[in-house]
């Protein structure tokens, strides 16, 4: 047994927990609860992987490169390791290793910054000549491109699927996972949260509560999140390949991420639902219970003009389909991982800014042990950092 699979060992503790939120946050911590011993409930307005939630759609992108911000290539790196273990354990198949490669501009400080926290970490990764990664993977044009960073260990997750998966964990290990909506917002009242109002008029009662909701925090918590967690529309393209053309297949072509003006990135093979090409770039303020999920002519424009010119043999690709997903993203990019500051036994979870899903099952793990009494791990996730005001965003998820 290994180490991770150990620590999951069941344990007995007399603690009843509510997650509200089956993404990749609260799935998961809710497994590691389960798994420490605790007495869990995890709710979901429409179930997890659901179309409305972050953590929907096929597929994500799980890579370690974070520039400066080490504190997330060790946890990608810890997450990594996990979702092997899972796959081991299980034989579901969730992560897919095709490797990442980086295209730079003129500006790769990133990718320098990068690679120094992957070789602190020992992943390994190498940097090509633009020349160099042309011989190696000629699909690609190379123009503008001064320098590339290869990451062998990347790839890519089917999200959905392992939503769906570990809320089944949840159950037959012990925990009970229920089709239910928090009423908003969340009423605190100076002291320890007793219970939660649901939609249909009944309670929950716990001794600890996670609200792993996503873009629903800030209407759960106004006074608390609000607006430092803001929904925004991401639009995602899915193109076709020529029939029998192995060269854009995960076989023969890695993850793909455009560093330039703006961060543009694909996922070749991508469960055999085409060839995605989605922009990173944070897009408008999104309504994720009852905005429109139609593709836009101009954004569908977009993604093709950049596919002739990055990918030439595609130009004429038929769009086989789209869709739009949301980032819930906070002012810095951080996570938000804190206690609410008006009652000790809630937990705020959420702020994944469109690269929190990879992280789930590691994310999970110290939130779980941190309900449990363990100390949260030093970062820059906690609340109070928004007291100064509202920070940057930064190009870097």
């Amino acid at each position: 047994m290994t180490a991770a699979l150990a620590s999951a060992t069941r344990r007995p503790i007399s603690m009843r927990a509510v997650v509200v939120g089956a993404g990749a946050f609260g799935g998961w911590t809710a497994l590691n609860l389960v798994r420490r011993g605790a007495a869990v409930t995890l709710i979901d307005a429409w179930g997890p992987g659901n179309v409305r939630a972050s953590s929907g759609g096929e597929t994500r992108v799980i890579r370690a490169t974070y520039g400066t911000r080490a504190v997330y290539t060790a946890l990608a790196a810890r997450a990594l390791a996990m979702w092997r273990e899972h796959d081991e354990r299980f034989q579901r198949g969730f992560f897919k290793k095709t490797g990442a490669i980086w295209l730079f501009g003129g500006d790769d400080a990133f990718g320098r910054a990068s690679a120094a926290a992957l070789a602190a970490h020992a992943l390994p990764h190498e940097w090509l000549s633009p020349a160099e990664a042309a011989t190696r993977y000629p699909q690609f044009s190379y123009d503008g491109i001064g320098s590339v960073l290869y990451e062998p260990e990347a790839g890519y997750l089917l999200a959905r699927r392992a939503c769906e998966h570990v809320a089944e964990r949840v159950a037959a290990e012990g925990g009970t996972v229920r089709a239910a909506s928090a009423a908003t917002p969340v009423r605190i009242n100076g002291g320890p949260l007793r219970r939660i109002a649901l939609d249909d008029g009944t309670a929950l009662e716990a001794d600890v509560f996670v609200f792993a909701c996503g873009p629903w925090l800030g209407q759960l918590f106004p006074d608390v999140i609000g607006n430092r967690v803001k929904p925004t529309r991401q639009e995602v393209y899915y193109f076709g390949t020529p029939a029998g053309d192995g060269r854009f297949s995960e076989a023969r072509l890695p993850v793909w991420v455009d560093f330039g003006e703006r961060l543009i990135y694909g996922i070749p093979g991508n469960a055999n639902r085409g060839f995605k090409v989605a922009d990173d770039t944070p897009g408008a303020a999104f309504d994720p219970t009852n905005g429109s999920r139609d593709i836009t002519r101009e954004g569908a424009a977009a993604a093709r003009a950049f596919l002739a010119r990055r990918f030439p043999a595609l130009a004429k690709a038929p769009l086989l389909g789209g869709e739009v997903c949301q980032y819930e993203a906070s002012p810095d990019s951080h996570f938000i991982v804190d206690r609410h500051p008006g009652a000790e036994n809630v937990w705020i979870a959420g702020g994944g800014s469109g690269h929190g899903f990879k992280m789930g099952p590691a994310l999970g793990e110290v939130l779980a042990a941190t309900v449990l009494g363990a100390p949260l791990p030093a970062n820059d996730w906690s609340l109070a950092r928004f007291k100064a005001g509202a920070l940057p965003v930064e190009k870097w998820s």
